[in-house]
């Protein structure tokens, strides 16, 4: 069935559930009681049968009625207080799970979020817990009756006449056998495919959702993002094959399990081959009103089946997040004694890639020096920066800040060192005070003004309704990408850490938000040693020194002079970049 991995669901949700872990056994006990007491007043019902048919004392049926309802009321109430017990449980472990999830997270390098995409943890975090609660809330009570109920239907099946009943179980074992065929050996690996399909989807929409303002500006389709087009059309391709593979059992469990009335009949012909009596009228009622509860109760369990194969899978994603190392923090004191930057023979390579994304690289940065990093795409200039602040950890080389290497740093201490401003810079739905000294929790009103006013910002306040305390997404007020680019400016000024990294940082900026992002940018890397990122290479012209990457290694290093000497990479890229800025319709 669902457990054909030998995974011990059941021990890490009791681990998750901690002290609250015994009303999850003592829920499942109430729900088996539960399933018990629903089955018994179905021998009353016989019993008010047969003293219809034979005429007995027909003051017994009051008693016998009175009887099977108060059993029905009692199974109701003690199912009740069965699923209040593991609703506090399963609760508790999805309240668990999550906190132990965000306090991994939280520790773990921020590559891995690069690497992975937000949908998919998001995803991991909201519908993997959610799954587990339902599971617990829901299907665990749902499958002790299940377990349950069967083991009582074969005592009332064959209790009364053995058989009518060996005939009515037989459509039962043929919906069993075609039920065990689905949930075979490889259903796990299915439901593990079906759980990757939502997963690419949910990133890939993100993405998507992301991109639609380029998609509208430009009358785009969805053909436009390739990527969640192939995530659909995988999708469907992968549910298409997957019902065709199951419609045969399907059909054949479906059919065998509502098809016991037909074997009623035909048992009937055969009990009473040689003349009917009261005792067998009697007794071809009760199995007429019995019967159904065998389709229930295979029913039940073919749900409990599907339920549990999304457990596991939902907590072996929810496991793989927590496998995830965090990267080792230093013990050591250590403490830079400048803010220069060298990489020494540094070569890095992306998990499940081919190919290194940067090889052998060396470089050095001298303090308060201004240094450029220009290439192609692809050829490693964010994976250079992304490394200087430990996104990920060199595969080999070392990094040093101020001649420590930034392995032996601790994360607050290279943080400290450090700001960065990338390109796709990010607001949380938080005042623009809140969001600016994030950087500085205890910075004051008037040292979050200071920092908005020298990140080229007061023309964005004063259009505000609240000024610095209006809060980004509500009420209709937005920022542009260039806006959002001068507010996280703002918080790079206030936290006026002694290096700077700006990775593609005009790119969302229009020509007016432009001039007014370099202007900060002038402010903001005074006195400081500073390393730009830039595709449009008349921002880095006036660079001390240009380091020149193509496939992931340092093919030229030298101010802008000097490599348009050389007529090499850098030279070739810089006149087609002035080709492209020159170029007018009609030319």
């Amino acid at each position: 069935m669902g457990k054909t991995e030998k995974y011990n669901h059941m021990k890490l949700i009791k681990e998750y559930a901690g002290g609250h872990r015994h009303l999850i056994t003592l829920g499942r006990c109430l729900a088996a009681i539960s399933a018990i007491m629903t089955l018994i007043p179905y021998y009353e019902l016989w019993k008010i049968i047969r003293t219809a048919v034979n005429g007995e004392n027909l003051d017994n049926i009051e008693v016998y009625a009175w009887t099977a309802v108060g059993l029905i009321v009692g199974a109701l109430l003690v199912y009740i207080v069965a699923l209040f017990c593991t609703h506090i449980a399963a609760f508790r472990v999805q309240s668990n799970m999550r906190s132990s999830l965000m306090r991994r997270i939280i520790t773990l390098p921020l590559g891995v979020f690069d690497e992975d995409g937000t949908g998919k943890i998001r995803r991991i975090v909201n519908d993997s817990t959610a799954a587990t609660e339902t599971y617990i809330a829901h299907n665990l009570p749902d499958k002790t009756v299940a377990m349950v109920t069967p083991i009582g239907l074969l005592v009332l099946v064959f209790a009364f006449n053995w058989k009518i009943g060996l005939i009515c179980m037989i459509p039962a074992v043929i919906g069993f056998l075609c039920f065990a065929f689905m949930m075979g050996k490889g259903m796990q690996e299915k439901m593990k495919e079906y759980q990757d399909a939502l997963d690419n989807m949910s990133s890939e929409a993100t993405e998507y959702v992301r991109g639609v303002p380029v998609v509208k500006t430009f009358g785009q389709t969805v053909h436009s993002f390739k990527r969640f087009k192939t995530c659909i059309d995988g999708f469907g391709k992968w549910a298409t094959e997957y019902t065709l593979m199951l419609r045969f059992p399907m059909a054949g469990f479906m059919t065998a399990i509502n098809s016991i009335f037909a074997f009623i009949v035909i048992a009937s012909f055969v009990v009473t081959g040689d003349g009917i009596g009261s005792a067998d009228i009697l007794n071809i009622m009760y199995y007429i009103i019995i019967t159904p509860l065998i389709t229930v109760a295979l029913t039940k369990i073919a749900y409990s089946g599907e339920a549990e194969m999304t457990l596991i899978d939902a907590l072996k994603r929810v496991d793989k997040i927590m496998e995830i190392e965090p990267l080792e923090e230093s013990e050591s004191k250590k403490e830079p004694t400048d803010h220069s930057i060298k990489l020494k023979n540094v070569t890095y390579r992306y998990k499940d890639a081919t190919r290194d994304a940067l090889k052998d690289v060396s470089l050095s940065i001298e303090p308060g020096e201004h240094v450029a990093l220009v290439g192609p795409s692809g050829s490693g200039k964010t994976t250079l920066a992304e490394l200087l602040v430990r996104f990920f950890d060199v595969t080999s080389g070392e990094i040093l800040i101020g001649g420590v290497n930034v392995k032996e740093l601790s994360s607050q201490s290279l943080m400290q060192q450090v700001s960065f401003v990338f390109q796709d810079s990010r607001l949380i739905k938080k005042s623009i005070f809140e969001n600016v000294r994030m950087c500085k929790p205890d910075a004051s009103e008037k040292e979050v003004l200071e920092a908005l006013k020298k990140a080229q910002c007061m023309d964005i306040i004063e259009k505000l309704p609240e000024g610095i305390h209006t809060v980004i997404g509500e009420k209709g007020t937005y920022l542009s990408g260039g806006e959002q680019q001068r507010i996280t400016i703002a918080r790079a000024v206030l936290k006026d850490a002694p290096i700077l990294i700006l990775d593609e940082a005009t790119a969302f900026a229009d020509p007016d938000n432009e001039t007014k992002v370099q202007a900060a940018f002038a402010e903001l890397s005074k006195d400081k040693t500073l390393i730009m990122i830039a595709h449009r290479l008349s921002t880095v012209m006036n660079a001390d020194r240009i380091y020149v990457l193509d496939d992931g290694k340092c093919v030229e290093t030298g101010n802008h002079e000097e490599l348009m000497n050389k007529n090499g990479l850098y030279k070739s890229m810089f006149d087609e970049y002035t080709r492209s800025i020159e170029w007018k319709v009609g030319a």
